[in-house]
């Protein structure tokens, strides 16, 4: 008696992309994942993919969080997500994307603040000073 193989076995150990960037932290939720990849904001390898890309260990993601950029390489696989100290364990970040990161980050602490130009509603000081010109 011959056992039915599944057609869908693999051999290789894989995982969705959108559900590895969810368990290791890059997003709050898979739908938010599989957003940012059909938006283009993430490539694998070099080429954008799609949520269901299977991602590899060894495989090297690029993840745009608003003005920032991460340069990683997958280091394990997981389908679940657990705490923050786990999901660091699941990828590499690469040394060069990290110090643009980390440069970014201080041109932006160091930017000043936008200064207010004063729209919207006048105070009540403004408002008198108006109705007795007006």
């Amino acid at each position: 008696m011959k056992i039915p193989e599944k057609h869908h076995e693999r051999t290789e150990a894989t995982t969705r992309l959108d559900r590895w960037l969810w368990a290791a932290r890059f997003f709050k939720t898979r739908a938010l994942a599989a957003a940012a990849i059909a938006g283009g904001k993430v490539q694998v390898n070099g080429t954008r993919a799609k949520p269901a890309k299977q991602v590899r260990v060894g495989d090297a993601v690029r993840v745009r969080l608003g003005p920032y950029e991460w340069l990683v390489t997958v280091r394990a696989l997981s389908e679940r997500r657990g705490p923050p100290k786990v999901a660091q364990t699941l990828f590499e970040e690469s040394a060069e994307g990290r110090v643009a990161r980390e440069r970014l980050a201080l041109l932006h602490k160091m930017a000043p603040a936008p200064a207010y130009e004063g729209k919207g509603r006048p105070t009540k000081k403004r408002r008198r000073e108006i109705d007795r010109f007006g």
